[in-house]
Order: C-alpha cells, then sequence, then structure tokens
C-alpha cells in the first residue's frame, strides 16, 4: 500500500465533522487539482520530458510556487529512477509524498496551539492587509475561545479605517463578548493600553487585538507595530503571545508575495489563511510554507462561525488529492 492510500484509510478511519468540511471546502482546489493530474495520466503511459513538463506547469497553476515545484519535480524524478517506476499514473502517489514531505519539514514545527499566558491574560495582535478577512477571523477566534469556556475581549485597534471599529462592535454585540473601542484616528496603542488594563483588571482570559491593515512603508508599520508591541509588552508580560497574520488563499501568489513583506515587518508567529472554500489554487498553504516559513494554524473552511478550524496537513492533503487516480 503506498503512502497516498494509507493517508486515504487513516482520515477516511477518523472521519468526523472537520473531515467532512476539509473535503467541502477543498472542492474547487481538488477539482482543478486532480481533475487535471488525471487527464495528465491519461494523456502520458509512458513517462518522459513532456510529461513531467505538463506536470511542473499543473503544480505551477495550483499556486504551489516555482521554487517548490522545481523541488518536487526533481525529486519525483530521482524516485522514477531509483524505484524504477514505468506508468504516470503510479507517480500520483510519489508526488503527495513528496508534498506531504516538504511541508512537514520546512519552516516551524506545526504545531496548532496558541501559545498561551499562564499568568495573565493571553494576547493575540491580529495583522494583515484590508480585506483579507481579519475582522471575521477574529470573530470566529473569539467564537472558539467563548465555547472553550474562556473570557474573551476584543480590542478595536484600526482607528485608521472607516466603519472598522463599529464592524468589529457588531461582532462583539453578536458574540455576547466585551469590547475596548478607539475613537475615529485615535492612536491604536492608546486603545490596546486601556484593552489590556481592563483585561487585567476584570480576569479576562484572552484579548484580541486588531490592527489598521494598511500597507505603508516597511519603516512606518515597523515604527507603529513596535510601539503597540511595547505598549501591550510593558502592561503584560510576554505579550503579544501570539501575532497571528490572516492571508486571504484567493489572492494566490500576490497574496504570498503581500504577507511576506507584511511578516518581514511585524514579525508573524503563526498565519489564518481564510476563504479556503472560495479558492481553486489550494496549493497555496505549501507556497506560504516556501515563503514565509510560519505555521498555519487556522484555516478558513466556510462562512460559519464554526468554519474556522486548526489546520491539519493530513486533511488537507486528502481533501486535495483525494479523488486522484494511482493511489492503489
Amino acid at each position: 500500500m503506498g503512502f497516498f492510500s494509507k493517508l486515504k484509510e487513516k482520515v477516511f478511519g477518523k472521519s468526523n465533522a472537520r473531515s467532512e468540511k476539509y473535503v467541502a471546502a477543498l472542492d474547487k482546489s481538488r477539482s482543478n487539482f486532480s481533475t487535471k493530474l488525471n487527464a495528465l495520466a491519461a494523456r502520458y503511459r509512458e513517462i518522459n520530458e513532456d510529461y513531467f513538463d505538463e506536470l511542473e506547469e499543473i503544480l505551477i497553476e495550483a499556486d504551489i510556487g516555482v521554487k517548490i515545484v522545481m523541488e518536487i519535480i526533481e525529486e519525483t524524478k530521482k524516485e522514477v529512477r531509483l524505484e524504477k517506476i514505468k506508468t504516470t499514473t503510479d507517480i500520483n502517489e510519489t508526488l503527495v509524498d513528496k508534498m506531504f514531505v516538504y511541508y512537514a519539514k520546512g519552516g516551524e514545527e506545526m504545531d496548532t496551539e496558541i501559545k498561551m499566558n499562564e499568568n495573565g491574560p493571553t494576547v493575540i495582535l491580529m495583522v494583515g492587509v484590508n480585506g483579507v478577512g481579519k475582522t471575521t477571523s477574529i470573530a470566529k477566534l473569539a467564537y472558539r475561545f467563548k465555547n472553550e469556556g474562556k473570557k474573551v475581549l476584543l480590542v478595536a485597534g484600526d482607528t485608521f479605517r472607516a466603519g472598522a471599529v463599529e464592524q468589529l462592535d457588531v461582532w462583539a454585540s453578536r458574540l455576547g463578548v466585551e469590547i475596548v473601542k478607539g475613537n475615529d484616528k485615535e492612536d491604536p496603542s492608546s486603545v490596546y493600553y486601556r484593552g489590556v488594563n481592563k483585561a487585567k483588571e476584570d480576569g479576562y482570559d484572552i484579548v484580541i487585538c486588531d490592527s489598521a491593515g494598511r500597507l505603508q512603508t516597511k519603516t512606518n508599520l515597523m515604527d507603529e507595530l513596535s510601539k503597540m508591541r511595547r505598549v501591550l509588552s510593558k502592561e503584560v508580560e510576554g505579550a503579544p503571545h501570539e501575532v497571528m497574520l490572516v492571508i486571504d488563499a484567493t489572492t494566490g501568489q500576490n497574496g504570498v508575495i503581500q504577507a511576506s513583506s507584511f511578516a518581514k515587518a511585524t514579525g508573524v508567529d503563526s498565519i489564518i489563511l481564510t476563504k479556503m472554500d472560495s479558492t481553486s489554487k489550494g496549493g497555496i498553504i505549501l507556497s506560504i510554507r516556501e515563503e514565509l516559513g510560519i505555521p498555519v494554524k487556522y484555516i478558513g473552511l466556510g462562512e460559519k462561525l464554526d468554519d474556522l478550524e486548526e489546520f491539519d496537513l493530513e486533511e488537507y492533503i486528502y481533501g486535495l488529492c483525494m479523488n486522484m487516480e494511482g493511489d492503489k
């Protein structure tokens, strides 16, 4: 039994609501990726350079990233020679193996746990450009934590975007959680100051801080984020305990490039990948791993509040490739 066959058996064996969400959310990406690979295998009964050229194109079109694709193709060719693989359908199994290993060995450890503060409130700083789903992700995180029995406080630090504070306020009301709001154009650091002090005084477990989503020059952005960090760390030891970067999966390579600049300026611990159910290019997760070297901790699998799930590499690979032939 090959690697992917074992993976399918393992994921199928633990099939649950989360597995079903992954499968459903990755439908567009799977249709684009697996269908093309199956069609390629059907056209080429024998392995040759033309086959590998087309395979390379399919992987790049899936937004896996050129550098990763080159490495995966090279490793696959080596495997073909060593194992004396003769048919193209047999290569699909090897390909999935390489994708899994590539993600598993890259960047930080694949820990999806939030770094909790044992001596006071845990402060999470949310960053990301406008339009990626940052506010909705904050709401979904707050929903998760509240359902875990934690006392959650939102801090509306995006005082520059029109309507940002009001939008988060609406979510706080819907969720039944408290919020500290800033005034229009107020210094976000002063809002953070009020927020974390309220959290300490009133015994909150989790503080989720929103931030402005505009991209300025790296210098200005770093100066602003550094000031926010100083305020948070001065009031709560070790804060922010988690800096989470929100990326929109539908933006593909453009989003990864933009996020790369943002991550260098802010110092990011983890990633929330939103709108995974709306993209046909599911390979972006591998590209994120290559470009940023930062773990994806949460993945948006739908629009409902409970559709933000912890990232699971096995569920992801299975959901992306489950219809692929050649996994006997």
